[in-house]
């Protein structure tokens, strides 16, 4: 184990004093939106930022330009310079478990080859070796070349995980349902068998491909999901005449059906997949950083090799600026920082992502994984408790259905809730209604609900409208909830990728402020163990007697009610 550095206490720093003593300034002379936009016509131009093709607007959040230089000044004092540094260059940042932190490789381009050696390892030329062979058998399939085992070409896929190895794929493949699939995917994660059952329902196991994503392959979830697809595939085939139900025809389906995005050569080869069509990735890529590694296949599948080339590309690009741009203008950074400071200084415990656009509708969810498993934690990356609040619960919904339903508790709740809102000035589908351009109207609820939230709605404002006094307050909206627009070009792979590397970083920043490890994840291992220990006591009256009162309750409440 790698000697570990203990992380700079935040809080005993002179630079949190001042960002404290700026925050109880800013509360007494009651900090107003309307105000800082007033007094300085140059607000909106000094807290914009151009990040490729992603235009950034953080004019209509709670700071100054004091406030921006105090945190920028924070960040440089706990080191997120250097600790940036250390995890490109393949530091083992990952504490707790003695790795280094290298989802960035996973883009680095093929011509990076040689530049990046860790642990003896040239990490860029072993992550376009798998590459390749992905993007071959992915043209395979596509074109027709493979085949399942009675000759015809797969249109349907499945494909089998959990967490980093579900929620990522599936947002992607949602994210870019504009573009042509070559085959359909069905995304199976949950335990539960109604999952399995729904997505399976209607497919031909003659044309259906199966991708089994666990990089032990020994997931409780994803392994019981994947003999439960095996045992369906194998019974439609037998019951098809497909197949004779012999070992040597059973081998040849599997064989023919069944894929692998595992590194556990031995497990893969036991369940009957062919280690040559495995495809790994490595101890130094978390679960919720890999969509862009081999979990991806099942995008490449639909998409081809040269979408995902551009999503790489896109993940490459904010890499890049993350690395090379002074934090004073790197928005990555500030929007980092600006979590630190909701989260620490006004007292937020929340922080919603709002997309205005229907194939971002899965991005909410792939964030709360990204964000809440990476800074969820109660202890430093040296083994103490940690010396602030950590971590943000991250929600949302795309606009403008989230308007209907919980944007009022943003709007005049008692609490504050930092929102981002995405939206795009092209999109794929550019309907009318009549006269009424539609995507426009949606553009125009985007625009509409940061400036209500901003600027908000002053009791003589709604007097003017003629209001009875006593509903005034009713109607009164106080604005200052602070909200960043991401507004971009169009959706495609390339802004995808931008979109998702921004938000890892942005992770990483708050992680090094905490002084927190955001790459491991020990919170999710107590409920798999415990998990495996009630599970034979739902039969067995010992395993039963070993558990809790409650727990046994509930396990007799199972037994007397279940058919």
């Amino acid at each position: 184990m790698a000697e570990v550095v203990a992380p700079i206490d935040v809080t005993h720093t002179s630079e949190w004093t001042a960002l404290r003593d700026h925050h109880e300034r800013l509360q007494t002379r009651e900090f107003s939106l309307k105000q800082c936009f007033s007094t300085d016509p140059q607000r909106v131009r000094k807290l914009s930022f151009d990040l490729g093709e992603l235009h950034i607007d953080l004019s209509k959040n709670l700071v100054t330009d004091e406030t921006v230089k105090l945190l920028v000044a924070l960040g440089r004092a706990v080191g997120i310079e250097p600790r940036r540094d250390a995890m490109f260059s393949g530091a083992h940042i990952n504490t707790t478990e003695d790795r280094a932190v290298l989802h960035t490789a996973l883009r680095r381009p093929a011509s990076d080859a040689g530049a990046l050696i860790v642990d003896g390892q040239d990490c860029v030329a072993d992550v376009h070796e798998v590459l390749d062979r992905m993007y071959a058998f992915a043209n395979d399939v596509r074109s027709g070349v493979w085949k399942g085992v009675t000759g015809r070409a797969i249109t349907d896929v499945v494909s089998i995980g959990i967490g980093g190895s579900d929620l990522g794929p599936v947002m992607v493949y949602e994210a870019l349902g504009a573009l042509p699939r070559a085959v359909r995917v069905h995304y199976v994660s949950n335990i539960d068998p109604n999952d399995m059952s729904e997505k399976v329902k209607g497919l031909d196991p003659e044309t259906t491909l199966v991708v089994v994503v666990s990089k032990t392959f020994t997931t409780l979830e994803t392994m019981t999901n994947a003999r439960e697809v095996r045992t369906w595939l194998l019974g439609g085939l037998t019951s098809q005449g497909a197949i004779d139900g012999g070992d040597e025809s059973v081998a040849k389906a599997i064989a023919s059906h069944f894929v692998a995005v595992s590194t556990n050569l031995k497990l893969v080869e036991e369940f009957g997949i062919d280690p040559q069509n495995a495809f790994g990735f490595w101890s130094w890529v978390g679960g919720r950083y890999s969509v862009d590694a081999a979990v991806g296949l099942s995008v490449i599948l639909a998409y081809g090799p040269e979408v995902f080339d551009e999503l790489l590309a896109g993940f490459h690009e904010v890499d890049t600026y993350f690395c090379e741009t002074p934090l004073e203008q790197n928005v990555v950074a500030l929007m980092g920082l600006m979590n630190v400071w909701y989260a620490n200084f006004w007292g937020a415990e929340s922080h919603a992502v709002l997309p205005y656009n229907q194939y971002l509708h899965r991005f909410p969810a792939y964030l709360q994984q990204l964000t809440m498993e990476s800074n969820g934690k109660s202890t430093r990356w040296d083994g103490t408790a940690v010396t602030t609040k950590t971590g943000e619960i991250f929600w949302g919904e795309a606009g403008t259905n989230g308007q209907h339903s919980f944007y009022q508790l943003i709007h005049q709740g008692t609490h504050l809730i930092p929102a981002d809102f995405i939206a795009f000035a092209n999109t794929a589908n550019p309907n009318r209604d009549g006269e009424q351009d539609v995507h426009e109207l949606l553009l125009a609820n985007f625009l509409a609900q940061t400036k209500a939230l901003a600027f908000g709605k002053t009791a003589e404002e709604v007097r003017a409208e003629g209001t009875a006094e006593w509903m005034v307050p009713a109607r009164v909206f106080e604005g200052n909830r602070p909200t960043t627009s991401i507004f971009g070009d169009e959706l495609n792979a390339h802004a995808l990728g931008m979109l998702v590397a921004l938000y890892e970083h942005i992770t990483f920043v708050e992680g090094t402020v905490w002084g927190i490890d955001s790459f491991d994840q020990w919170g999710v291992e107590l409920g798999k163990q415990l998990a495996k220990q009630i599970t034979p006591a739902f039969h067995d009256d010992e395993a039963l007697s070993a558990q809790d009162e409650s727990t046994r309750a509930l396990i007799a409440f199972y037994r007397k009610v279940r058919r």
